[in-house]
């Protein structure tokens, strides 16, 4: 069977996502292939669809074992044969694996990076016949990469144990530095076919606030959502706690996550989170590189991020269902100045931090733009759009903008004067012309720039100094206890040969309540209490198969269900998301929720049709049949034919009496020939 066959009647889609027709006929003609795809974009299908496709095993490499879990079992709800090989297999599991590769019948096989350690893998491999090897998240190859995983280094070397087999690389967050790594370290430094899909994830709203009661920013951001699940990051163990138990105190269900807990309370909460709904996971960033889960409806960042390729991909995890969903991230100067010190005093070379600050940078750039956020993000990629996108907060509340160049100039006069000795809260005090002890004791109130700018605030003059950081014109020297000094970006400002604009909207609005963007209601008023009931019947079942719920359907199709409001297997088995087994196994099930009562049985022949025009031909075929059944007089000898019969000729549609015959048998072909030709000819 074809690609295009199979991504309807296993996967239940009528068309491809935008990009995925042209990786998969690269995959299938046997071309090596490298894939830059948006998260949401649909990677897994470009494996695993032409694995079903040609003979033989496709080896999937994947860095977590509960996403690696929960692709073979919504695979395995699809029909398809799939395993995992896992340090979390039972004995019986990792049998029935073994078992299943024996038999020649399994057609995915999902590993662990750590396992190409054991030298039983490559003899392994070599046994079960592997035809393709599918990388997914291969920017975890990137030794200097947001997720590097040493064991990524092995996967060049079994490539060429296996004689370069074919392989192909997947990943939604590489820049031009990271796909040369891939290229050298997965591909031996042979070029595969390159496809970069695009960065953009339109159906997400981006949104920045600098932090002013953070914790009620957060509380107000989620209570907008309420019932809905998301992601709050955290940049300690301890805020992920603290921001859990403030949630649960106002009415949400919420846990923490971070790498210091109990492994078995680290399982539970990945479970939790895949099989409920409206669950909200408070997490350090050890959270989030394996979530598959569809319907997270928000992630929000409780403090900044330490990079933009970070940023995008755990904004990335939301709205993978291709609906609506929303971000916003809070920072605050704090952040800034613990971001530069981690870099500062890490162990990279001088030239990878000076990388790691040029990243930062990026993020700090897109955290104080002035024009759609968008346009920022797409940018640093390598994408160039001219249009404002309209869906970020930029675009919905256009910021104000003024000339900046006097205050900052006030503001870097105060550091060199002060020999860039100083924090923001001492410069701060010169420039209200605060005395001080701290401020006379230096004899800093004979300053020049002493009470030069009292036309601002404390908290006005923090968001100015926030903004500086922003732009990079200033930086903490973590070596002096954060003491801010100028960089080379500044000095042209300082010596008036250049000018710098600033928000001027979020200096007035510092210490002021933000506003809140309302979220966007994904299905009509009248269709929630069906939408419930079919969220309450996929929980059941899911609970029954001790599964996640996307994996017996995601929200997008229950959304359509909710909709449409189909009426029989033919209506459902239209819904996006419902292949042949799924329509088998729950089509019934969801229809007498939808509809109060179960659809009259069908012939198990017809109800393999329902999923293609056949099943209407089989329909017309069988009223036909009733009205010549006595042959077209009403007075000749009863005759018909079987449900498997005319599943036949609906599948095959043949065009004249000889191959009608050769379905039915002569006798049958006589009395219906000519009513079953004409309604299979048109």
């Amino acid at each position: 069977m074809n690609a295009p066959a199979l991504l309807q009647s296993v996967f239940g889609f009528d068309s491809y996502r935008p990009g995925q027709a042209e990786i998969v006929e690269a995959v299938n003609t046997g071309r090596n292939v490298l894939a830059i795809m948006p998260t949401g974009g649909g990677k897994s299908l470009c494996f695993q669809l032409p694995a079903l496709c040609r003979e033989g095993v496709t080896v999937v490499i994947s860095p977590l074992i509960a996403l690696m879990r929960d692709q073979v079992r919504a695979l395995r709800e699809a029909g398809v044969e799939a395993g995992a090989l896992t340090s979390g297999n039972t004995e019986e599991e990792t049998e029935e694996v073994f078992q299943a590769l024996d038999d020649g019948r399994l057609k995915l096989l999902y590993m662990a990076p750590e396992r190409l350690a054991n030298g039983g893998a490559v003899q392994l491999l070599r046994r079960i016949n592997v035809t393709l090897l599918a990388v997914d998240e291969a920017h975890c190859v990137s030794q200097w990469g947001h997720d590097f995983r040493p064991d990524y280094l092995k996967i060049g070397e079994l490539r060429a144990q296996l004689g370069n087999i074919q392989t192909a690389a997947f990943t939604a967050t590489a820049d031009a530095e990271t796909r040369e790594e891939i290229v050298r370290k997965l591909f031996g430094g042979e070029q595969p076919e390159t496809f970069i899909q695009g960065f953009d994830r339109p159906n997400l709203n981006l949104a920045f606030q600098p932090k002013d009661q953070p914790r009620r920013q957060l509380l107000d951001f989620v209570a907008a959502r309420k019932g809905q699940a998301g992601i709050v990051y955290c940049s300690s163990r301890n805020k992920t706690e603290v921001l859990a138990n403030a949630l649960r105190a106002e009415g949400h269900t919420a846990l923490h996550y971070h790498a210091g807990m109990d492994p078995d309370d680290r399982r539970l909460a990945e479970t939790r989170f895949q099989r409920e709904d409206g669950l909200i996971v408070c997490a350090t960033v050890a959270f989030g590189m394996g979530v598959d889960k569809p319907d997270i409806r928000f992630v929000a960042h409780a403090d900044l991020p330490k990079s933009i390729e970070s940023y995008y991909q755990e904004i990335g995890r939301a709205g993978r269902d291709g609906a609506p969903a929303d971000t916003l991230t809070l920072y605050g100067a704090d952040d800034i100045r613990l971001r530069r010190a981690q870099i500062d005093e890490g162990l990279a070379p001088p030239e990878r931090r000076a990388a790691d600050h040029a990243r930062l940078n990026a993020l700090l750039g897109l955290a104080e733009a002035l024009k759609c956020r968008r346009i920022n993000l797409l940018e640093y990629f390598g994408e160039h759009r001219s249009e404002p996108c309209g869906n970020c907060d930029l675009c919905t509340a256009p910021p104000e903008v003024v000339d900046g160049t006097d205050a900052v100039r006030k503001a870097l006069s105060a550091m060199l004067r002060t020999g860039e000795s100083f924090g923001a809260g001492h410069l701060i005090d010169i420039l209200l012309g605060n005395s001080t002890d701290k401020v006379t004791a230096r004899r800093h109130d004979q300053l020049p720039t002493f009470g030069v700018g009292k036309e601002f605030n404390r908290k006005q003059w923090q968001a100015i100094f926030r903004q500086m950081m922003g732009h990079d014109l200033i930086r903490p020297d973590s070596e002096r206890m954060g003491a801010l000094f100028m960089t080379e970006t500044a000095r042209p400002i300082l010596r008036g040969e250049a000018s710098i604009d600033l928000r001027m909207d979020t200096i007035r609005k510092a210490g002021k309540s933000p506003t809140r963007r309302a979220p966007v209601s994904l299905i009509a008023e009248e269709d929630e209490p069906l939408m419930s009931a079919l969220k309450a019947k996929r929980r059941e079942l899911a609970e029954a198969a001790r599964a996640p719920a996307y994996v017996i359907f995601p929200d997008r199709t229950l959304i359509e269900m909710a909709t449409h409001r189909p009426v029989t297997l033919d209506d459902f088995s239209r819904l996006n998301g419902v292949g042949a087994k799924k329509l088998e196994k729950y089509g019934n099930i969801f229809l007498e929720v939808i509809n109060g009562e179960a659809p009259p049985p069908q012939h198990p022949a017809r109800r393999k049709l329902a999923t293609g025009p056949a099943g209407e031909l089989f329909d017309r075929l069988k009223s036909a049949q009733l009205a010549l059944a006595n042959g077209p007089h009403g007075t000749d000898k009863p005759l018909s034919c079987t449900s498997a019969e005319l599943a036949k000729v609906a599948g095959r549609r043949p065009q004249d009496i000889s191959a009608l015959e050769r379905l039915i048998g002569e006798q049958k072909a006589e009395r219906f020939g000519p009513a079953f030709l004409e309604i299979c000819q048109t």
